[in-house]
């Protein structure tokens, strides 16, 4: 058995899964919270013969991991809030050229420079449009570092299976509090790698010709082909059109590709659906209050249940609509003014019903939080 028990940081699981997934190349700049993410692959990643670069700031960063990717390594970069946001033109750039990466974003208190030291959650809504432009995103995340380490794998696993970049969307609670991980074993978690090209150098090579399972085989950059990588709109073989045919096949590609398969990207953990009247969906440290609530709760007797979304793009909007169908209210707790509730409202069958917990000053939603909300809906104390 080669299992091994560590007591870490959340960020410190992150870097124990992105190693255990491959990872090759990290490039990034140190930035409250993220930064024992750079600070561990600094010392971990040179002993495996990955390459690690502190870069200027986070757009060079950005740019750097693709770069590195393109040449056929699995890369990473982390960071907060304020260097999330100025990495947005290059992360359009990787959607547009279809360069598989994973993005780290352990949220911190916003706006500008905010609260550096503590929590929110108000980047859900950036990592889904902050770059310009109509694109689809994967974006995963976790309450706790088991869930954690296998959603940092998955990321690598989809970024490479949808040659995409993923985002990685944590929270300063999460990357900082200290709890158990158990590390699998080398090859019990499956691993995705990248599809490289049968085409020999003598046959022409498309990078952007979709096989007919959608996958997309990479040549590595620098390599035996030729090609063309460009953030423009551009044909099979990479090179910029203007032709609206091609941009009409492209921007359906590059969006189908994710919206497509929403149903195997999403994850998702069920506490006590089965016969919930009210149900809390949240995620990221949230879940954990929420959890708390709900189990507490269940031992008065009470029927609530939890769904704790793990993917929050591609949104699961269809199974959130199924799980909440029964329900009497659905109450959505997260570190910020409401945006994923403002998703979950579209998707249920009953606005009505809906209700948010929330907390916007820095602080740890707490279960008493919770209860207050619940207070309000059934009209009795706690």
């Amino acid at each position: 058995m080669n299992k091994k028990k560590v007591f870490v940081q959340g960020n410190e699981a992150c870097v124990e899964a992105a190693l255990y997934a491959g990872v090759d190349f990290f490039a990034g700049y140190p930035i409250t919270p993220s930064t024992e993410i750079a600070e561990q692959l600094a010392y971990r990643l040179p002993k495996k013969g990955g390459k690690f670069i502190q870069m200027e700031d986070e757009i060079s960063s950005m740019c750097a991991i693709i770069g590195a990717s393109l040449t056929g390594l699995k890369s990473m970069t982390a960071t907060s809030g304020p260097g999330f946001t100025l990495k947005q033109e290059a992360i359009g750039f990787a959607i547009m050229a279809e360069v598989p990466c994973v993005i780290v974003n352990v949220q911190r208190g916003g706006l500008s420079t905010g609260l550096p030291t503590s929590v929110q959650q108000g980047d859900v809504m950036q990592a889904r449009w902050g770059t310009h432009g109509d694109h689809s995103i994967i974006a995963l995340t976790a309450s706790n570092h088991q869930d954690l380490f296998a959603m940092t794998i998955e990321a690598f696993n989809l970024a490479e299976t949808y040659r995409t970049p993923v985002i990685l969307l944590f929270d300063a609670v999460i990357g900082h509090m200290r709890e158990s991980l158990i590390i699998p074993e080398p090859g019990e978690l499956p691993l995705v790698e990248r599809l490289k090209t049968s085409v020999d150098e003598k046959t022409n090579y498309h990078p952007y010709l979709p096989r007919e399972d959608g996958r997309l085989p990479m040549s590595d950059f620098g390599g035996v082909h030729r090609y063309n990588v460009t953030g423009l709109m551009h044909d099979m073989w990479g090179f910029p059109s203007t032709d609206p045919r091609v941009a009409y096949i492209l921007m359906h590609h590059l969006y189908e590709k994710i919206e497509g398969h929403v149903n195997e990207i999403c994850r998702m953990k069920e506490f006590y659906l089965e016969d919930a009247n009210c149900i809390l969906i949240s995620y990221g440290a949230s879940a954990r209050s929420a959890l708390h609530v709900v189990q507490s709760r269940r031992a008065r007797g009470e029927r609530l249940g939890l769904l704790e979304l793990q993917t929050l793009w591609p949104f699961p909007a269809e199974a959130v609509r199924q799980k909440c169908e029964r329900a009497m209210y659905v109450i959505v707790v997260e570190m910020n003014l409401g945006q994923i509730m403002r998703v979950v409202k579209r998707a249920i069958d009953d606005p009505n019903k809906l209700f948010l917990a929330n907390r916007i000053d820095g602080e740890l939603i707490t279960p008493q939080d919770i209860k207050n909300m619940l207070r309000m809906i059934y009209g009795k104390g706690v």
